[in-house]
């Protein structure tokens, strides 16, 4: 099925549509892993210019959604000027239209912009079609980081902007 027109805008990080579409990847955490993503959140790291937080519409619906938080060498396993992927989802009536590679090249189109020099995400390998994506966008496996840095299944990736 090809991919429908896609508008996206940057909205709060408890903007309605962002807020209905966060409780919806995590409820599929915990279809796949058994429980909530613990990584600590806070809504105010998705507020520019040190994050953003996007929803895409298409068909006039919320369809997909992803974020990116700032994060330097002052934390450990970063480097200055790295962009984190968070909560990027896709409501699964939308799912495989391409709606995931499009968010992520706006996530990093506007974190190129902002002037961050790398993207790094966290991911599992609960969520194989997610590794799939990132891998055949560039990304490739870095070090470990965040709360799942010891899990078995965690996978982190990275890729310069």
């Amino acid at each position: 099925m090809p991919s429908p027109e896609v508008v996206f805008r940057a909205v709060g990080y408890h903007d309605p549509d962002a807020a209905k579409l966060i409780a919806e990847v995590q409820q599929e955490y915990v279809i796949r892993y058994g429980g909530h993503d613990s990584t600590p959140v806070d809504a105010a790291e998705f507020a520019p210019p040190l994050g953003l937080f996007v929803v895409g519409c298409a068909d006039g619906k919320a369809m997909v959604c992803g974020g990116w938080r700032a994060h330097d060498a002052t934390e450990p396993r970063f480097t200055d000027g790295d962009a984190e992927v968070k909560r990027m989802y896709v409501v699964p009536a939308a799912r495989r239209r391409g709606l995931a590679r499009l968010m992520l090249a706006e996530l990093e189109r506007t974190a190129r912009a902002a002037g961050r020099r790398r993207m790094v995400l966290e991911t599992g390998s609960a969520q194989p079609e997610a590794i799939a994506l990132y891998e055949s966008e560039g990304y490739t496996a870095i070090p470990k980081f965040g709360v799942y840095r010891c899990h078995e299944g965690s996978r982190c990736y990275g890729k310069a902007l």
